[in-house]
């Protein structure tokens, strides 16, 4: 099952490359996928809903388009997990609420749509937390994603299971969405890549409100080349998007240019790294594991010396937006207040005790915290720090209420070492480096300049090829077969949340 020549192990790129030189059917790709999930996703819950027989249907078409010569899009013959906070026609989408339990969806959303058109195919959904609410991919629908690695761990969230269908090898690429750290907290608990753009750099024409940047789609994979691939699609013009800069039809970026990502020079960059950023509760396994990584990459680096933005409000900015960003989901609890989970009752609740002062006070502290990132980086191109505050715990804890000993103030609070970016609006990706010495995939968090997407993906790809044959730091793979043989993970109490 897990031999090197299997298809559904083939990255993105190679897969593209041997369906267009008639080395790989797309139905062959296809079928290795629907068999690794048919293998393997009993022990840790990442598919959520497929319907295989469409997928066999479209593999079908996209090798009759090959064998007939015709033009093939950038991820022809791919098959794709979609996060369940997304459409795609005729499955369903219940955004992880049994409120929205039987809500099947009559279109495709664009960033699926986009995918569809470069010739990739939608695999199935993957779960995630009710309505992305927390770090934890565990919900009353589906119930709770394992990690491949251990299936007894979380696979942190909320895209946690695009992140278990990667590392379990069950497809190449996988659609998730970021807040507080959403694409980047599960790619590190998991093994793989996360890539949170700049943003409107990936364009979301159903974002409630429109102009507010905390949440923004992006691409999942194993590999920062195959994130970029990726990418090069959903960078796309969209006028639904506030967000993104069109000027006489054209974008501020060139989106072919994330499909072939080369290395930047490691030795010609001005590196800070930080193991908190001055605020956020790093646990000590993490802050060990950091150091390790920092201490193996920085000979290869330019000048690198720990040092961070000044941050110290990120934590009542955060809480603040992230409260306004929920205070919609308001009309769930008054329609049926049983079926909403306690983080997005939380958020709710916390909303209504803030006043318009507290709101006028985040958003203009924001702007300054924006400002003082904006002045660091004009003496550093990037930032290096951990993805996660925390090594992965056991899925039945909702969320970590203390590290170290010491009591976290929020559900969210964990999640602060990747919020720190978002409040600026940088591009940050994880990439994974080893394993900390809990013997979990450990991941690395890269923050480039804002809007400088294309160096963030060239410094990740070049620390990515300089630990590629790492014994220590390179990639964690899973053991498939050992996986495979794991119990369902759905005969575990507790499965299905008791809230």
């Amino acid at each position: 099952m897990a031999g090197p020549t299997h298809p559904a192990d083939l990255s993105a790129c190679e897969a593209v490359r041997l369906i267009a030189t008639r080395q790989l059917s797309p139905v062959e790709l296809a079928d290795a996928c629907i068999a690794r999930v048919e293998a393997l996703n009993p022990a840790i819950n990442a598919v959520v809903a497929w319907d295989v027989e469409s997928v066999r249907k479209a593999a079908a078409e996209a090798e009759k388009k090959v064998m007939q010569q015709e033009p093939l899009g950038p991820l022809h013959g791919l098959p794709f997990g979609v996060k369940d906070m997304i459409d795609v026609k005729g499955l369903p989408t219940t955004f992880g609420s049994e409120i929205f339990r039987d809500n099947i969806a009559t279109r495709d959303d664009a960033i699926v749509a986009a995918m569809r058109e470069a010739g990739a195919i939608p695999l199935g959904k993957t779960n995630n937390p009710d309505w992305s609410a927390g770090g934890n991919t565990i919900n009353k629908v589906y119930g709770a994603t394992g990690n491949p690695h251990d299936p007894t761990k979380s696979a942190a969230g909320s895209s946690g299971g695009s992140a278990a269908l990667l590392a379990a090898r069950m497809a190449p690429l996988a659609t998730g969405s970021d807040t507080g750290g959403s694409l980047r907290n599960p790619a590190s608990f998991c093994g793989v890549v996360g890539y949170r753009p700049s943003p409107g750099v990936v364009p979301g024409d159903t974002r409630a409100i429109g102009l507010f940047h905390l949440s923004t789609s992006g691409p999942m994979a194993r590999t920062v080349a195959d994130a970029g691939l990726m990418l090069s699609v959903l960078a796309q013009p969209d006028r639904l998007d506030p967000l993104t800069t069109i000027a006489d039809g054209k974008l501020a970026w060139d989106p072919a240019s994330f499909a072939s990502v080369t290395p930047l020079d490691l030795t010609k960059q001005r590196v800070a790294f930080t193991e908190d950023f001055g605020f956020a509760p790093t646990e000590s396994g993490v802050r060990e594991a950091f150091r390790k990584v920092i201490a193996r990459i920085a000979p290869h680096l330019g000048p690198c010396e720990e040092a961070h933005p000044d941050s110290h409000d990120a934590d009542r900015i955060f809480s603040v937006l992230r409260a306004i960003a929920f205070v919609g989901h308001g009309r769930y609890l008054e329609q049926d207040a049983a079926k909403v989970g306690p983080n997005v009752r939380a958020n709710v609740e916390e909303a209504f005790t803030y006043g318009m002062q507290d709101v006028y006070d985040a958003l203009t502290a924001q702007t300054a915290y924006y400002r003082r990132w904006q002045g660091f980086y004009d003496h550093w191109d990037f930032i290096l720090c951990p993805a996660v505050t925390i090594s992965p715990r056991d899925w039945h804890e909702l969320y970590p209420s203390e590290i170290d000993g010491n009591p976290t103030k929020t559900y969210y609070h964990w999640l602060a070492m990747a919020y720190a970016s978002t409040l600026a609006g940088h591009p940050s990706i994880t990439i994974p480096v080893g394993r900390d010495d809990l013997g979990m995939p450990f991941g690395l968090q890269i923050i480039g300049k804002r809007h400088d997407d294309l160096a963030t993906l060239r410094m990740a790809a070049a620390i990515e090829a300089l630990l590629a044959a790492d014994r220590i730091f390179g990639v964690p793979r899973v053991d498939l077969d050992k996986l495979a043989v794991k119990p369902p993970i759905c005969q575990t109490p507790g499965f299905i949340p008791d809230w």
